[in-house]
């Protein structure tokens, strides 16, 4: 009976995660048109960090920054600065649907780097899984690459996926020396304080439009977006395999289409039927069981 509501409850924090980020794209993107995106991606990782510093405070004994301040600096780097940097500028580049699309090459490097850097088991049926789960999400907005396309965005996109890869993984290989929850704590409160430096130094506060938008866009992304996404997303890291768990995120882009056709009447369109399938076939050929390759010594 555990073992079944252990399971009912990740998948229901797997679900509540893709129905968070599947809507963050599109409020991004719209929230960024406000304010400029160091700004931007500041306040809400620096706030969002605030929120889970103070319900984390009971337990400050934990935190043992003297020892673990190396471990802090470099995820907030990796997961923080250079991540949620890099995507923020590049939604200005890219529709955010688009941007989306290829930030989720980050399962098939983070498939990879899970098997090298952390032995997870790879197959030739997850390897099979993670390339057909992102040709469906290619598929599903090939006419918006053939229209948007955008080389630094392309490259932006990319970069962003890269830096989320190698952060997930150096989280999830140090979990035994830092307490996971901390490492979220931190990596938010230092990486937000980075982006926001970086803000005053290069950007005019006076850019910023203040509405009922950006308020709600920055709201969200501080509580939902930041700080809850964040304590779920690890948490399910930490406790399975990180291509598994990865190769679930494939179905964010999904969602934000259907988020789009609903609310921006946008078409749904053949490419879109057809890429939901291949994301299916993609899910259940990451998590199935079958006979592993071994990673070289």
């Amino acid at each position: 009976m555990g073992k079944e509501t252990s399971k009912l409850t990740t998948y229901s924090l797997l679900a509540l995660l893709i129905v968070i980020w599947g809507v963050s794209w599109p409020i991004y993107k719209n929230g960024v048109n406000f304010m400029p995106p160091l700004y931007f991606a500041g306040v809400r990782a620096f706030l969002g960090g605030i929120i889970l510093f103070i319900i984390a405070w009971k337990n400050r004994h934990i935190l043992q920054f003297k020892q673990n301040w190396v471990y802090y600096i470099i995820s907030a780097i990796l997961n923080i600065v250079l991540y949620l940097g890099i995507q923020t500028v590049g939604l200005i580049y890219l529709p955010g649907g688009l941007f989306s699309v290829l930030v989720y090459f980050q399962p098939v490097i983070l498939g990879l780097l899970a098997w090298w850097w952390l032995g997870e088991p790879m197959t030739v049926w997850k390897i099979l899984g993670l390339i057909i789960g992102f040709t469906g999400i290619v598929l599903v907005s090939i006419d918006g690459l053939m229209i948007h396309l955008s080389a630094i965005g392309v490259m932006l996109a990319l970069g962003t996926a890269l830096s989320w890869a190698i952060g997930v993984v150096y989280v999830k290989k140090n979990r035994h020396n830092v307490d996971p929850y901390w490492m979220v704590v931190m990596q938010l409160v230092i990486g937000g304080a980075v982006l926001l430096t970086g803000g005053f130094m290069m950007e005019d506060v006076s850019d910023i439009v203040w509405n009922t938008d950006l308020i709600f866009s920055l709201i969200w992304g501080t509580t939902a977006g930041m700080a809850a996404a964040q304590v779920i997303y690890y948490k399910l890291m930490n406790e399975g395999e990180a291509s598994k768990v990865g190769a679930f995120t494939f179905l964010v882009p999904i969602l934000a289409v259907f988020v789009s056709a609903i609310f921006l009447d946008e078409q749904i369109t053949i490419n879109l039927f057809i890429g939901m399938l291949l994301v299916g076939v993609s899910i259940y050929l990451v998590t199935i069981n079958k006979r592993p390759f071994e990673k070289s010594p």
